[in-house]
């Protein structure tokens, strides 16, 4: 009897310790079911079209561009992936109904959440995007002090870091987020 106590005592602090070893998933908003794929082709096909459409601009005076879910989480990965210990992980982005939502798991300690950031894109009165996060959902964690500026920004350099380039000299006019899609369209000074 006496060993049964000994036993089961044991097989509990040993659980107890796995428990400690593992990350613990404790819910937040589900993914879409559709899943975005991740692809260092996305990101160079990206730079191509913008290449693409700058040198089209030259003649037009009208720059359009468009980027896809699978560029713009792909994007998003690459820019997430060279930092040390990124925001989140696992991101997917997607493109719908004027919206960019952004979802990815993000760790704290043992726990770890999935997250769902939703930005709206605006034009400053310079004719640059603005991104503007409107609703943040980290599970049962609270959003961490200065999640606005924070992700905003990062998010912000990873999009005007791509559209750099063919931005220069550029007035955005229109936005348009749906069905997977961001069109950006401007006029170049």
């Amino acid at each position: 009897m006496k060993n049964n106590k000994i036993v089961t005592l044991f097989l509990i602090l040993a659980i107890a310790l796995m428990s400690f070893a593992c990350t613990i998933f404790a819910g937040g908003p589900e993914y879409p079911p559709t899943k975005i794929a991740i692809s260092t082709e996305a990101v160079g096909n990206l730079d191509a079209e913008l290449q693409a459409a700058q040198t089209a601009s030259v003649e037009s005076g009208v720059l359009s561009i468009t980027i896809n879910e699978t560029q713009i989480t792909s994007l998003l990965a690459n820019k997430l992936n060279s930092q040390p210990d990124p925001f989140i992980k696992n991101p997917q982005v997607y493109l719908q109904n004027g919206e960019i939502q952004v979802f990815g798991q993000a760790t704290q300690g043992n726990l770890m959440v999935n997250v769902r950031i939703i930005l709206q894109a605006s034009i400053d009165p310079e004719g640059m995007p603005v991104l503007t996060i409107t609703s943040a959902d980290f599970g049962p964690f609270p959003a961490p002090e200065g999640l606005n500026k924070t992700v905003s920004s990062f998010i912000d350099q990873a999009f005007t870091g791509a559209i750099g380039p063919a931005a220069t000299g550029l007035r955005i006019e229109t936005i348009n987020i749906a069905d997977g899609i961001m069109t950006l369209t401007g006029k170049v000074k």
